[in-house]
């Protein structure tokens, strides 16, 4: 083993000094900042483990943030999964902490809301009041994002910059606006600079907004299913793998275990001419999934911020982090079990690193394409028979836009930032806390044109306003969809068309692969009278 590390070792250095100047320096630099996190053993194991490597071998350092987690000594929680409104009121109690769950028919040792994994589903409705009462057991300064409701940025609603130290809690409260669209949203923790360990570990669940788009009479008569998509890096005691400093940090790490609402390859039932409603959510912090229904294609029907005008019909969806999509289908094939898969996709990797880079195949990172050796997410299989339901052909006016009044452009890339090492950059800048980015004027209308000039894949998330996707490299969208977050491909330019309504305040825009956030891919907004 000494042997051939050493002979790895030439190799790599005889590549570097083939790269020339500029690419040897960024090599150089890049192995600066991955020293100041872990030791030269760490680093040729890691730089020799190749694609296999990347997702499951840990690289243990005392001081990370996961690793420095206590486990719950109080008993297990047995919590309601589903807390509705009443009476205008949805008023819940959540506690963050580490502890054992059951993942699927194994246990792990997980961070999770009341003690679950995915968290209790929220449900409301436009017009109610929130309460939500928040504990922090973690080992770490956390605070809750309520991601894609259109709700206030600052106080105690969707604020974004609470310190919610170990030990302390606060209560949420606010108002779902009455006019705030039906949808499919999610909560999780937006520390930065611990987002992504967090949501690794399993903090987030769904928050259901119900409205006009359920009482369709087809989607009211189908059956209604959520999917919580999540991966989880996990040993073979079930312990988180510790990938702080880890090489797939700097393309967003990924783990060894895909769950669907916290359990491996579930059951779903779709009654025979029936219609079957799924409501899905990427809450990975890194992971694309494009997801393909054998023999069955999918009728869109919904994005991240409500209703489509009329169902799409399409064979693959590709969700990134973040994304939110609500399907119909159709129970009209042969009875049987059908596999729900999960296909390759290629989100790239950083620049030298990635294929036909100087570490040659997949790259030094392994690589981002989704070959799972076990690509089944779900099975469906096919019930007792029921009365036909057809597709609903019209669903819920999605207005056209104005003009907009200022057009801005944002360059997505990554480089070296002195004194720090390797950042991700907006505009060739990495996060400030105290400073503003961008300032726009309330009850106005802007268009951003996402630039991504990088190596890999990026999707771009906006919080408290929704937006529309006008054109991809200059290509028209086919239609019209609010979003709120997008994925801007290596090389493309995505122009975004937004409406700045109701709320004034600081709030933020960033990368929804969260590593990539909390190394620096956000930039604060301020919407202002």
């Amino acid at each position: 083993m000494v042997i051939q590390t050493k002979k790895n070792t030439a190799i790599k250095i005889a590549r570097v000094a083939s790269l020339g100047r500029a690419k040897a320096a960024e090599f150089l630099a890049f192995r600066v900042f991955l020293m100041k996190k872990i030791n030269r053993r760490q680093f040729l194991a890691l730089a020799s483990a190749g694609a296999g490597g990347a997702i499951v071998t840990s690289c243990m350092t005392s001081n990370s943030s996961q690793s420095s987690q206590k486990v719950s000594l109080k008993e297990a929680i047995d919590l309601p999964k589903l807390h509705k409104s009443t009476n205008g009121l949805l008023s819940v109690s959540l506690e963050a902490s580490y502890r054992p769950v059951k993942l699927g028919d194994k246990q792990a040792y997980l961070l999770a809301y009341n003690g679950q994994v995915p968290a209790p589903r929220l449900e409301a409705n436009p017009g109610d009041k929130v309460q939500i009462r928040f504990t922090n057991n973690l080992s770490n300064p956390t605070n809750l994002h309520q991601h894609g409701l259109h709700i206030p940025p600052t106080g105690n609603a969707d604020n974004v910059f609470l310190n919610i130290k170990p030990g302390e809690s606060f209560n949420y409260e606010f108002t779902i606006p009455k006019n705030h669209p039906a949808g499919t949203f999610w909560y999780h923790p937006h520390r930065h600079g611990l987002v992504a360990d967090q949501l690794f570990g399993g903090l987030a669940g769904l928050f259901v907004v119900r409205g006009d788009l359920d009482e369709i009479p087809e989607i009211k008569a189908s059956i209604e299913e959520f999917l919580v998509l999540q991966d989880f890096a996990l040993d073979g005691e079930g312990k988180m793998i510790d990938s702080s400093a880890h090489m797939s940090l700097m393309s967003g790490r990924e783990g060894n275990l895909i769950a669907v609402n916290g359990k491996t390859n579930p059951s779903f039932s779709i009654p025979a001419n029936g219609l079957l409603r799924w409501r899905i959510v990427n809450a990975s912090p890194s992971r694309f999934y494009k997801l393909s229904l054998e023999n069955h294609p999918f009728y869109l029907i919904a994005t991240d911020g409500g209703a489509l005008a009329e169902p799409v019909e399409t064979n693959e969806l590709l969700l990134t982090p973040g994304q939110r999509v609500e399907v119909l289908i159709k129970g009209d094939k042969e009875p049987g079990q059908y596999r729900l898969l999960n296909l390759p996709y290629n989100r790239g990797a950083m620049g030298m690193m990635g294929g036909g880079g100087m570490m040659g195949g997949r790259g030094m990172m392994g690589g981002n394409d989704n070959n799972d050796t076990s690509p089944v997410l779900a099975t469906l299989n096919y019930d007792s028979p029921v009365e036909t339901v057809s597709l609903p052909t019209k669903l819920l006016s999605v207005p056209t836009l104005p003009e907009p009044k200022q057009v801005r452009s944002f360059t997505f890339n990554h480089g070296m930032r002195p004194g720090v090492g390797m950042a991700f950059l907006i505009n060739g800048k990495s996060y400030e806390h105290q400073r503003i980015d961008t300032q726009v004027k309330l009850n106005t209308v802007e268009d951003w044109e996402i630039v991504n000039t990088g190596t890999m894949d990026h999707p771009f998330h906006l919080h408290v306003n929704h937006f529309q996707v006008i054109s991809r490299n200059g290509t028209p969208e086919p239609y019209r969809a609010w979003r709120d977050t997008v994925l801007v491909r290596k090389g493309e330019t995505v122009r975004i068309r937004i409406p700045f309504r109701d709320f004034t305040g600081k709030t933020v825009y960033h990368c929804h692969i969260l590593d990539h956030e909390d190394l620096g891919m956000m930039g604060n907004l301020e919407i202002v009278n």
